[in-house]
């Protein structure tokens, strides 16, 4: 692209975002103070275009590049330093001519001079500033031992790329410009559209340890095995210099690498050959090309095995694992992977590794069998031999009826000390067993439920961004959020009994909070990542789901969406577009309030009428006027006077009385029959027939009395407790709100025979109310927070074993409240 051309798109993209915010100021609220809740989207959204239509599907010339990669790279393991080249095929699909090409050096990071590290503020406890209580200013800042650890490996280690080569196809050196953690590559001559260009980088680092810096990759070092030294588990992501997406919303995506904000990639196919220790055992995005030259015969056979297996089989056992940690050797082979239209390449080694693995039968000719494979040392231990692969094909299962069916050879699980991260193929989970005295390993209930869960959110990741190529950087809660809605989907098919912490009311003391940003905030500036991009969105769609659209339409559009975008780059509107254009519902309310403000739920109900229909007739309304003129206390004075004696004036003069002595003001007289017979005369057919109705089933009225106080429109779900002990469900659509989003009155009819006691909103916490108290009408008085978990039953009737979650989550509150306002660093995924 030229410089011309460059500051016309600067300057078109500049015009539509005033055009954009113009528009959006356009149209305000200078007079009142309503405000539309309902207001529609498409003045905010971007303009639809040849490239992404209105309907939230990639247009009649949507475009995205391609990127083909062969690399080789060598292992030193004593150095904990890895040496490579890669030869890149850069395809132009754009309509633009470019001339250069942005790349990612994530590595360069850990360099003290990045933006990352120098720009990192300090989060020790206690730092001084503005006091948030009594002696807080004057309370030193605390230096952790982690912290301390991280910046004495930083100070230690010469980090980052210390090789960087680049060379054209011919061998001769091209331009290149470090910025950071990008990398830009100055072309030799412009790169017209549908054009390639081939290019080769040398590079090389030092491995960093991962619990030292708190890294999405790196090495684990085990220094109790019996080999002379330890034994190490290397986990490689973000290793190789990677071209930056470029796409037709935003350019060159070049933002940089802070340490949050996650990866988007192009599509494109690789070879990649890693030489490494004879002894070790590689896992790897793509499917191993050489099984004859690394794998003996007899795992070779195993794995042939396992395609077909009911349960894992062992590739390489833990009897094998055991042996090769004990001596190492200096012996090396080469592992060839080869991975088509994948958009990141990723992998594992270690002697510690033992493998199991089982075949997966999508069902259908047209459909890949997949191998699910899990590595982990004996660290890993029975929880990994029981549930790891197991969980790679639940999600496998769950996920193609969500989306689309899984598109690759094989998904695995490999044990290392990243909490969760996931690659194409390959994802990274933490859990293990504990050492006991005996030297048996045994694990707990949060660590059998932490590997399922984990495994399931990563493998799911494969999905959503691996193959819906969706920005993580810019858009965190794209990923992560429809990620964690799926995975929470999955985990209760693997056991609903499992409280896994995604349902609504999780969510509610975060979205009452100050410490909020919206959703569509960019990544690194969320002030805290995991409320925000994970559990929020997740409950939101939930919410969609199980609420607002109901599961028939929400999954339709759901998978359209997917479908749409499969090996694609959606955007948060193609997203919002999809599922209304696929549905039918116009959700413009649903997504402004969760995803654009930081408006909470809180609905309450706040009074309660009981009308009935006056029939005109005296001869009945009056008799009931007067019943309620009785029910009403009698005067005190009155009743004091009473109690002393005293009488009145008629009870002295009984004498002196008259008819309105003997009769009050409810006796009927023919001036009010004459009336009601002259009502009756006056009416309409049609209007007689109503009113007779109307009075022959004499039904109850009651009007009913709402506030938001949230701020954020929901539907309201009212259920309705009567005197006989019946209850009755009923759903108030969020367009009650429409003219009115404050407050809202709603008449209610029941039957004659039905006696309205009480009314509760949200009554199974379905919608993220923060406030459940006032939801019941009439009030009542509200037990203690525990109290009112053990006294709720299951559906069976049992109580639910939850009282350890309920102590988790007030430690979580307690904690929340003493890190308020603060940003708490978010490096891994899960």
């Amino acid at each position: 692209m030229t410089t011309r051309n460059i500051k016309r798109l600067l300057t078109l993209v500049f015009a539509v975002s005033v055009s954009a915010t113009a528009a959006a100021d356009a149209v305000k609220q200078t007079k009142g103070d309503f405000e539309d809740k309902f207001r529609q989207m498409e003045e905010i959204l971007p303009t639809p275009n040849v490239y992404r239509a209105a309907t939230g599907e990639p247009g009649e010339k949507y475009w995205q590049q391609k990127v083909d990669y062969k690399i080789k790279v060598r292992l030193d393991e004593a150095k904990r330093r890895i040496d490579a080249t890669e030869e890149i095929t850069y395809k132009n699909n754009s309509p633009y001519t470019l001339k250069y090409l942005w790349l990612q050096l994530e590595q360069n990071k850990y360099k003290p001079d990045s933006i990352a590290e120098a720009g990192t503020s300090f989060a020790g406890i206690g730092r001084r500033g503005p006091a948030t209580s009594a002696g807080d200013a004057n309370t030193p800042a605390k230096l952790s031992l982690g912290e301390l650890r991280r910046q004495q490996f930083l100070e230690d280690h010469e980090l980052g790329y210390d090789v960087l080569r680049v060379k054209n196809s011919k061998g001769n050196a091209l331009k290149a410009t470090v910025v950071g953690t990008n990398l830009r590559v100055d072309l030799e001559r412009p790169l017209k559209p549908g054009k390639s260009v081939e290019f080769t980088i040398d590079f090389g680092f030092n491995i960093v340890e991962e619990d030292a810096v708190s890294a999405r990759a790196g090495y684990e070092h085990f220094p109790d095995d019996a080999r002379e030294g330890g034994n190490d588990i290397f986990l490689f992501a973000q290793w190789f210099p990677r071209l930056h997406a470029f796409s037709d919303y935003e350019g060159w995506h070049n933002k940089e690498f802070i340490g949050r904000g996650e990866f988007t990639l192009e599509f494109g196919d690789y070879e990649v050959e890693m030489t490494v220790p004879a002894d070790h055992i590689v896992s790897s995005t793509g499917v191993l090309d050489n099984p004859r030259d690394v794998l003996t015969s007899e795992q070779r056979a195993r794995l042939e095995k396992a395609k077909t297996a009911k349960r894992p089989v062992f590739v390489v056992t833990a009897e094998e694992a055991l042996e090769n940690e004990k001596e190492g050797t200096d012996k090396l082979k080469t592992w060839r992977f080869e991975a088509e239209n994948v958009r990141d390449f990723a992998w594992a080694t270690s002697r510690k590794f033992m493998w199991d693995a089982k075949g997966f039968d999508q069902g259908g000719a047209d459909q890949p069998f997949v191998m699910a494979m899990s590595f982990y040392p004996k660290e890993g231990g029975d929880l990994w031999k029981k549930y790891s692969t197991e969980a790679v094909i639940h999600t496998m299962e769950v996920y193609n009826r969500f989306a689309f069916d899984y598109p690759y050879p094989t998904a695995q699980s490999v044990n290392g000390p990243v909490g969760g991260m996931e690659y194409p193929m390959i994802t990274f989970n933490g859990p293990r067993t504990k050492l006991q005295k005996d030297g048996t390993r045994t694990y707990t209930q949060a660590e059998k439920r932490f590997l399922i869960g984990v495994v399931i959110h990563e493998i799911g990741h494969i999905y959503f961004p691996m193959i819906v190529n969706s920005d993580e950087r810019q858009w965190t809660w794209m990923d992560e959020g429809l990620n964690s809605f799926l995975d929470a989907v999955a985990c209760r098919e693997w056991d609903p009994n499992i409280p896994w912490g995604v349902e609504p009311r999780y969510i509610t003391n975060y979205m009452k909070s100050d410490v909020q940003v919206p959703i569509m905030t960019q990544s690194d500036s969320v002030l805290r990542l995991g409320p925000n991009a994970y559990a929020k969105p997740a409950a939101a769609l939930n919410i969609l789901r199980e609420v607002v659209m109901g599961r028939e339409l929400f999954d339709f559009a759901f998978r359209e969406f997917s479908q749409r975008w499969k090996f694609k780059r959606p955007t948060p509107s193609d997203f919002f577009r999809t599922m209304e254009e696929a549905s039918g519902v116009d959700l413009d309310w649903f997504w402004r309030g969760w995803f654009y403000t930081t408006d909470h739920v809180d609905i309450s109900v706040d009074a309660v009428y009981k009308l009935r229909m006056d029939t005109k007739n005296p001869d009945i309304d009056f008799g009931r006027l007067r019943d309620i003129e009785m029910e009403k206390p009698q005067p005190l004075f009155v009743k004091r006077n009473e109690e002393a004696g005293m009488k009145t004036w008629v009870e002295k003069n009984p004498d002196i009385t008259d008819f309105y002595d003997e009769n009050d003001r409810f006796t009927v007289t023919n001036k009010e029959r004459n009336a009601y017979n002259s009502f009756l005369k006056g009416l309409k057919p049609w209007e007689k027939r109503v009113f007779e109705r109307a009075i022959e089933e004499d039904k109850n009225y009651y009007v009913i009395e709402f506030n938001n106080l949230g701020g954020l429109v929901m539907p309201i779900l009212l259920q309705l407790h009567y005197a006989d002990g019946t209850k009755e469900d009923q759903y108030i659509p969020a367009e009650i709100w429409r003219r009115t989003p404050k407050h809202v009155k709603k008449l209610i009819v029941a039957d004659k025979d039905k006696e309205l006691v009480s009314v509760v909103v949200d009554p199974h916490w379905e919608t993220a109310d923060v406030d459940n108290e006032n939801n019941i009408y009439p009030r009542r008085i509200i037990p203690s927070r525990v109290e009112a978990y053990k006294n709720k039953r299951s559906s069976k009737g049992v109580y639910r074993d939850i009282m350890q979650d309920i102590k988790t989550e007030l430690k979580k509150d307690e904690k929340e409240e003493d890190k308020k306002n603060q940003e708490k660093s978010d490096e891994s995924d899960a």
